[in-house]
């Protein structure tokens, strides 16, 4: 009975020992899913802040300047008096038409009077009435080119140049001052032809004053250049979403982020996870009873250094060996290793 029994033991024994070298000889993996939709990136470029347009004011008639109110580097407001003409002799202009107009205007009067009384032909009357309009047409002109002659700030933004002097005479049209439109100033930055290609995944962008990092402020996208420069580069224009007070001015540095969300119907999987087979590139896939299984698959050639967007060869939800792909073999079969937790550092809980 011992016999049998020590038998028994010694094949028990065999057994395990078998089972526990077959266990040992399995290769423990890192697996992941392969995810669509979820994967982001952040980009940062350098830009610079640019008034929103230079504008060239003059006046709109001509005459010699009588004074200058402001000065370079004034902040001016819309509306607000910049210049004014000598304006004596447009003054004297609008007095002489001014009696001119008045003297007509009592003649037609008289002239209506006699026509509705039937002592005047109606052709008499109406060549009256028309002096009496051109008149009234002259003495308008001549009252607007006396209002000419002061010169308003069309918008808000900074005088940038200044040049005249009082005394000096001027033409109609002649630009007096250079201000910078500063009411929506932009902010402009050349990205590459990479990240050009990746526009349709941009989701929010922001800027950073290189001076002082601790600001950011929100931007939003007005247009791209859709032709590179001479160094394959896209000019891209932003602007502020809210007003930015005396923090940021036009020529001012910043740094640019652009931030990019990937497509709900994109594939993505480490880039550790792909190797190459021959001629293809590859993924593992882990079935069900945890053998794996080589599938060939397109990789878009424009990969970051983390993930990378399977074109093609994967439908997304599949289980992936994440890393180790090269010293594995068709129809092995792995132990599949479970993360460690960012709370138990080391396994030791």
């Amino acid at each position: 009975m011992n016999k049998y029994l020590i038998i028994a033991v010694a094949c028990l024994l065999c057994g395990c020992a078998s089972k526990e070298k077959e266990t040992q000889e399995l290769r423990s993996v890192y697996v992941v899913d392969a995810t669509g939709g979820n994967d982001s990136s952040v980009k940062k470029f350098a830009g610079i802040v640019e008034e929103d347009c230079s504008v060239s004011l003059g006046f709109k008639t001509a005459g010699q300047i009588k004074r200058i109110y402001v000065k370079e580097g004034d902040r001016i407001k819309a509306g607000q008096l910049l210049a004014e003409l000598d304006n004596a002799d447009y003054k004297l202009g609008v007095e002489a038409l001014q009696i001119q107009y008045d003297q007509l205007s009592d003649e037609v009067a008289r002239a209506k009077r006699l026509f509705e009384k039937k002592s005047m032909s109606a052709n008499d009357y109406e060549k009256a009435a028309a002096g009496l309009r051109q008149a009234g047409v002259q003495l308008q002109v001549n009252k607007n080119k006396l209002a000419y002659t002061r010169l308003y700030a069309p918008t808000a933004g900074v005088i940038e140049t200044v040049n005249f002097s009082p005394a000096e005479m001027v033409d109609a049209g002649t630009a007096v001052f250079s201000m910078l439109d500063l009411k929506n100033m932009e902010v402009v930055c050349d990205i590459p032809a990479k990240t050009y290609l990746e526009r349709s995944r941009f989701s929010s962008f922001s800027c950073t004053p290189t001076h002082d990092s601790t600001k950011e402020f929100p931007l939003r996208l007005l247009s791209i250049v859709p032709k590179a420069d001479g160094n394959q580069l896209y000019r891209m224009h932003l602007a502020f979403d809210k007003p930015t007070g005396n923090e940021i001015t036009a020529g001012m540095n910043v740094e640019v982020t652009v931030n990019l969300s990937a497509a709900d119907d994109e594939v993505r999987v480490p880039a550790s996870s792909v190797f190459r087979s021959g001629k293809e590139e590859c993924v593992w896939i882990v079935t069900k009873d945890s053998t794996i299984k080589k599938q060939p698959v397109t990789i878009d050639p424009a990969a970051s250094a983390k993930t990378v967007r399977v074109i093609s060869g994967l439908s997304g939800g599949e289980t992936v060996v994440r890393a180790g792909a090269s010293s594995l073999h068709e129809g092995e079969k792995i132990r599949i290793l479970s993360e460690a937790s960012e709370t138990n550092v080391g396994g030791l809980l």
